[in-house]
């Protein structure tokens, strides 16, 4: 018995000894059941099987303090089990609760390591709990998510080694594309609303180019030149360079004819990518990720991107203009008891690439700034140091996969990324280095906005589809959507281009006026005609291309406004 005893008082010692110190002595007979069922409960153990024992009786102590901070009592996404010592515990599961999915996250970890598979059962809980999401799928391989999983042995055990009840299960889903490419409802955006600042990254221009493009916006918001698509900014720019257009740059530091070429080559050469189809109308509404399902369930929204794989920083780009997007539509509403949607910011190294100061300034103040309109933003990237440390400051969730430490820089990446954890029991660039696939460490915010300890956590198994659906299913889920007829055929009115190439072709008429009345009197003209009326000075006004274009110019703007947010993206009329 001296040896059951000791291996009794090994297991179990932290919660006895808690027990022993916070509880006074009067309240000794209520402890006296609890002090009685513990031999009930370690009695068999002489005769059960050895492994049979470290399940129910105690955890290991640091496994039961790492438990004990993620005991939350409202509602919280269900992410695995802690991993100790090699061993997986199904009973401490790590958590996160669902309040504090605003305060943001970072899911981050080497190529192979489960980062998509992680989203997946994010985004699966965030939507049975009512919660609407959106997530990019780069590779193609997150359409699954609208489709049961496929049962097999490996998914049993996994779901045995975690505590998890899998059941297969399908989640509600929309599914888009940018600008028409590949599968997808198509998202576009105008130029006017997409905006200088994100326009400039996209096009890779340095800052004094960029600021010659917001001096363009500014001038076209200004004469009431709707840009809609890139041939509209191409002939704004065009026409400022022009002897008919140099002047109206003049009070305002003017447009050289060197940056206008480098902008207008950029232009070009993105177009011959095919990003022409990205800008144009119908424009697509963001306030659609915020719809739930007729069953209360929060809508998927994927965003299919195996298309546009060659051009990374474009579509990292274009998820900023979604997210910045929502940020000047939404209205401040603080904290929530859930989110109103929670994004998914996949690749998101590329969007911090060659950034600019002021770029970086302006991500870091949407992220700050989004939390209080019930946003969540998770970005999804390989190391932590490819975000910003301003940036990566306001990210409070964070599950890091496995890192590799092949090179020299990998170890240095490692060792940076250690440092940005909280003080844990666990030896952190070991643990990182030999996780597992569908294994990562953990830690969130608590209830309290508390961060909680560090957890080497064996993730559990989605229960939607760990892969693509088929060709013939994912168009049948996008023409069956109500939001394909609204925004899949493209239109082209009338627009910046339109009004300048008929401002132009007035000027030319009028110039030739003179021309053809000299050749006519050298004709010798002598059929005889009735005197024509000279136009009143009324009608002359009236009808000539600078009236015009002022009735176009004040009809516009009374009736759209344009403001800008922090990115210079337009904001527009719902």
């Amino acid at each position: 018995m001296g040896e059951a005893e000791q291996q009794e008082s090994g297991q179990a010692a932290p919660e006895r000894a808690t027990a022993e110190r916070t509880t006074p002595e009067p309240a000794a007979p209520e402890q006296a059941a609890p002090e009685q069922a513990a031999p009930e409960q370690t009695a068999p153990e002489p005769a059960a099987p050895e492994p049979a024992a470290p399940g129910r009786a105690a955890l290991p102590g640091p496994v039961a303090e790492i438990a004990a901070g993620y005991a939350f009592e409202g509602p919280a996404l269900d992410l695995g089990a802690v991993l100790w010592d090699g061993a997986c515990h199904p009973d401490a599961p790590v958590r996160v609760p669902l309040p504090v999915l605003n305060r943001h996250g970072l899911v981050a970890g080497a190529t192979g390591t489960g980062k998509t598979k992680t989203l997946q059962l994010i985004a699966e809980q965030l939507s049975a709990h009512g919660v609407p999401v959106f997530l990019a799928d780069v590779k193609g391989d997150v359409s699954g998510v609208g489709a049961p999983g496929e049962d097999g042995a490996k998914v049993r055990e996994r779901a045995a080694q975690v505590g998890q009840e899998w059941t297969p299960t399908g989640f509600p889903c929309a599914f888009y594309g940018l600008g028409g490419l590949g599968p997808g409802i198509p998202i576009r955006a105008t130029v006017t609303s997409f905006g200088p600042v994100l326009l400039s990254k996209v096009l890779q221009l340095n800052r004094t180019q960029e600021q010659s493009l917001g001096l363009i916006f500014h001038y076209a918001d200004a004469k009431g030149l709707e840009l809609v698509d890139l041939k509209d900014l191409r002939a704004v720019v065009a026409f400022l360079v022009s002897d008919v257009g140099k002047p109206e740059l003049k009070g305002i530091g003017g447009l050289s004819t060197v940056t206008a070429g480098v902008i207008l080559r950029a232009l070009t050469a993105f177009e011959q990518q095919g990003a022409g189809g990205f800008f144009g109308e119908p424009e697509f509404d963001t306030a659609e990720f915020l719809k739930t399902a007729p069953d209360g369930r929060g809508t998927v929204s994927v965003l299919e991107l195996p298309a546009v794989q060659r051009q990374p920083q474009l579509f990292s780009t274009f998820l900023m203009w979604l997210l910045a997007d929502l940020f000047h539509d939404l209205p401040e509403v603080g904290d929530l008891e859930k989110p109103k949607l929670v994004f998914f910011f996949d690749e998101a190294h590329l969007l911090f690439e060659d950034a600019s100061k002021a770029f970086l300034e302006s991500i870091t103040q949407t992220v700050r700034l989004i939390r209080s309109k019930g946003v969540g933003v998770f970005f999804v990237t390989q190391t932590p140091k490819d975000v910003p440390a301003d940036v990566l400051a306001q990210l409070g969730n964070r599950v890091q996969h496995a890192l590799r430490a092949f090179t020299p820089d990998d170890a240095k990446a490692l060792k940076a990324t250690v440092r940005t954890f909280p003080e844990s029991a666990y030896d952190l660039e070991e643990v990182l280095t030999s996780l597992g696939t569908g294994e990562a460490v953990v830690t969130v915010l608590s209830e309290r906005g508390a961060p909680t300890p560090v957890a080497a956590t064996r993730l559990r198994a989605p229960e939607s589809l760990m892969g693509p659906v088929g060709p013939a299913a994912l168009d049948a889920a996008v023409q069956g959507s109500p939001l394909y007829g609204r925004y899949a055929q493209a239109v082209d009115r009338e627009s910046a281009y339109e009004r300048l190439a008929a401002d132009e072709e007035a000027r030319t008429a009028e110039a030739a006026k003179p021309k053809q009345k000299a050749e006519a009197e050298a004709a010798g003209t002598t059929r005889a005609r009735a005197p024509e009326e000279e136009p009143s000075l009324v009608e002359q006004v009236v009808g000539s291309g600078m009236f015009r274009s002022l009735a176009r110019s004040i009809g516009t703007q009374l009736g759209r406004e344009i403001g800008r947010s922090i990115f210079g993206t337009a904001r527009r009329r719902r």
